[in-house]
C-alpha cells in the first residue's frame, strides 16, 4: 500500500512505511528520532514544569472500578495531555496523521488516540504488563516517544519487549523449539525523540529500574469508546 509521508518525521533515520511493514510483520517497531529535537525540547520543558509544581499524579494499574495503585507494580507519576499548549497540539496532530494511515493500511477503526507524559524518578520502575487484553477492543495500538537528551546506557530505564503469547505456541498449543519466555525481543534505551510502536494486546513490557529522571509519553489509539453498552472513554 502506498502512503504518505508524515510531515516532520525525519525519512534519514526512520519511515512511516518501515513502521507499517513492521507492524504486519512483527507486530512492533523503534522508530529512532520519530519526532524533532525541537518539539521533543519543548515537551520535555512542558513535563519537567509538571514536575516542579507536582502537578503529576502517582500512575495506577487497571481502569474504571478496577483502577489502583500499587507502588510494587509501577512507580511512575503522570500527566495525561490536554492540547493546550503549542507543543502538545503540534504533537497530537503528528499521532492524528499516524493513526490515519495505521486505519488504511490495516482497517483497525481506530478514532481516538490518548496519552500521557510519564516521569521516572532514580530506581522508579514499571514490571512486565500488557496494556490492553485480547476481546476488549480499546487500546490497541502502543506508542511510546521518549524526550531523554544524551541518555547513557549505564543510567538503565529501559524498554524491555517481550515475545507475545501467540508466537510461543504452536498449532498444537505447545511452544515452539525456538521460544524462550525468559529471552525479550527488544532492550531500548529511552533516547530523546524515539518511539516505539507496538500492538496492545500482543506484547508484554516492562520499565527497567531507571538511575536518572526519565520522561516518555505513553499514548494508545483506541478502536472505540464503549464496552458491551458500557461507555469506556479514554483515561
Amino acid at each position: 500500500m502506498t502512503t504518505e509521508r508524515i510531515p516532520h518525521l525525519p525519512p534519514q533515520t526512520g519511515n512511516l512505511d518501515a513502521m507499517l511493514d513492521a507492524l504486519a510483520s512483527q507486530g512492533w517497531y523503534e522508530w529512532p528520532q520519530a519526532l524533532s529535537a525541537k518539539l521533543c525540547q519543548q515537551l520535555l520543558a512542558e513535563s519537567q514544569s509538571y514536575a516542579q509544581t507536582d502537578q503529576l499524579t502517582p500512575a495506577g494499574i487497571g481502569r474504571g472500578t478496577v483502577h489502583q495503585r500499587n507502588a510494587d507494580i509501577r512507580r511512575d507519576k503522570i500527566r495525561w495531555l490536554d492540547g493546550q499548549s503549542l507543543a502538545q497540539t503540534q504533537f497530537l496532530a503528528q499521532m492524528a496523521q499516524i493513526q490515519t494511515q495505521l486505519n488504511q493500511a490495516f482497517y483497525l477503526g481506530l478514532f481516538e488516540y490518548e496519552a500521557h507524559f510519564a516521569r521516572y524518578e532514580q530506581g522508579d520502575f514499571y514490571k512486565k504488563h500488557l496494556d490492553s487484553f485480547k476481546g476488549r477492543a480499546n487500546r490497541m495500538v502502543t506508542t511510546v516517544i521518549y524526550l531523554n537528551p544524551d541518555w547513557q546506557a549505564e543510567w538503565g530505564g529501559e524498554l524491555v519487549i517481550w515475545p507475545r503469547v501467540s508466537d510461543l505456541t504452536d498449532a498444537a498449543n505447545e511452544p515452539p523449539a525456538s521460544a524462550r519466555l525468559d529471552q525479550p525481543l527488544a532492550r531500548i534505551l529511552p533516547e530523546m525523540g524515539k518511539m516505539v510502536v507496538f500492538l496492545s494486546e500482543d506484547f508484554p513490557h516492562e520499565v527497567l529500574p531507571t538511575q536518572q529522571p526519565r520522561v516518555s509519553i505513553a499514548g494508545w489509539f483506541r478502536c472505540n469508546t464503549s464496552l458491551g453498552g458500557v461507555v469506556d472513554p479514554a483515561h
